[in-house]
């Protein structure tokens, strides 16, 4: 019963935050047009914009992973970038309702995590690891943007002045944190303990993306180059009990 409010809650987040998301970026094109302008491309309006993007790519690996063809992954993964939080909540939302009533009682967020050859319980067919070339990609992004903000920082100063909040900034904002909660999710669900998670998701929503990657070079970091790199989503009790399904 927990488990499928868990699921019916998640389901209304996403749905919420994804509406959200919606009436801000009408009402910011409506009140201040179109966000192609090379005026709006302030420093901190770039940093911003990188900080986004690397959180993207974060969820479209994992979007890469889950779709089951080259096609599928790839309209998902142009709509994230088109569209940013508005497509992850879509997609979110969708990996929900896909969920039956017992996968929705047992661990939602396990099977909505998870390709669909993991839901029976059996491991998927061994893939060659990719978990090397995503501890170089996710820390080469994190010192990206580690880089980047003590640039900006010291050639434009505090990003904490009225002028930088133009609406277009607010948006991206609001844009950048929809899909931190998702992230966010994401950890608290990983974590064995309220602290930790609350301690991630804390750094997550200060540094952005240098805390998703520092988190997912640290989780892949705890996984030898030989583990399939699926397990990096799942709950370390969860990796070695494939066979007898969720725990």
């Amino acid at each position: 019963m927990a488990n499928n409010s868990l699921a019916n809650g998640l389901k209304t987040l996403f749905i919420v935050l994804g509406a959200v998301m919606v009436a801000t970026l009408i009402y910011t094109i409506c009140t201040d047009g179109l966000p192609f302008r090379k005026e709006l491309l302030t420093p901190w309006m770039a940093a911003t914009l990188i900080d986004f993007y690397i959180n993207v790519i974060t969820l479209a690996v994992w979007i890469m992973y889950k779709e089951p063809n080259w096609f599928t992954s790839s309209v998902w993964i142009v709509l994230l970038i088109c569209f940013g939080s508005i497509t992850t909540c879509a997609y979110i939302v969708l990996q929900l309702m896909k969920l039956s009533s017992q996968e929705s009682s047992q661990d939602p967020l396990y099977y909505v995590l998870l390709q669909h050859p993991n839901k029976d319980g059996t491991e998927p067919k061994k893939k060659h690891s990719l978990v090397v070339p995503l501890r170089i990609l996710f820390s080469a992004l994190g010192c990206l943007m580690l880089g980047t903000l003590v640039f900006i920082l010291f050639t434009d100063g505090s990003p904490f002045r009225i002028e930088l909040f133009t609406p277009w900034m607010i948006a991206t904002l609001i844009d950048f944190y929809i899909n931190v909660v998702s992230l966010a999710v994401w950890v608290a669900y990983k974590e064995s303990s309220w602290i930790s998670a609350i301690f991630w998701v804390i750094l997550l929503i200060c540094f952005g993306s240098i805390t998703t990657c520092v988190y997912i070079v640290w989780q892949l970091f705890q996984m030898t180059s030989q583990d399939p790199t699926y397990l990096i989503l799942m709950r370390h009790n969860n990796r070695y009990n494939l066979c007898s399904g969720p725990t």
